[in-house]
């Protein structure tokens, strides 16, 4: 599968590496922060001054998947989360097939200290994954099931 990629920051490429797998096994490509200045994003120290809010973090870039039958979805970088509480402010972050704009990752900080990001540091992880498009028939009966209609904790916590 090819993914073509855009660079809209001439940094890209240069002072900040294009998007990469880190290594032979992994499932991402590290996304870099594309900015000219380091920033903070607020911890939740802040909140009673009411600066705690997402921040929208730029990578310098656009991609073109094949077409419709791939998604790609951008995750938090597990280091970024365990050790400083950052993380994607909404959970994943949804690329669709004809979207061409530059990519942007919500970060949102749930640790206590505002954390300094500086530009070119990886900030989330690009997955690109086959998406199945549904076909949705509406019924009013669905097949029966052991778990039925039990969620949230129904299957117990071991």
């Amino acid at each position: 599968m090819e993914l073509k990629l855009k660079p809209l920051s001439p940094k890209l490429g240069k002072e900040i590496p294009l998007p990469s797998y880190a290594t032979a096994g992994s499932a991402g490509m590290d996304l870099r922060a594309c900015t000219d200045e380091p920033f903070y994003i607020p911890g939740q120290v802040q909140m009673k001054y009411g600066t705690w809010a997402p921040r929208l973090v730029p990578t310098g870039l656009a991609i073109a998947l094949p077409g419709p039958e791939y998604v790609a979805l951008i995750f938090a970088r597990s280091g970024l989360a365990a050790k400083h509480g950052v993380s994607l402010a909404n959970g994943v972050g949804v690329i669709d097939s004809d979207y061409r704009g530059e990519i942007k990752v919500a970060l949102f900080n749930h640790g206590w200290e505002d954390y300094l990001v500086q530009p070119g540091e990886r900030i989330a992880q690009l997955v690109v994954l086959p998406a199945a498009r549904a076909k949705i028939l509406v019924t009013d009966d669905l097949d029966e099931t052991g778990r039925g209609n039990g969620g949230f904790g129904s299957t117990g916590k071991a």
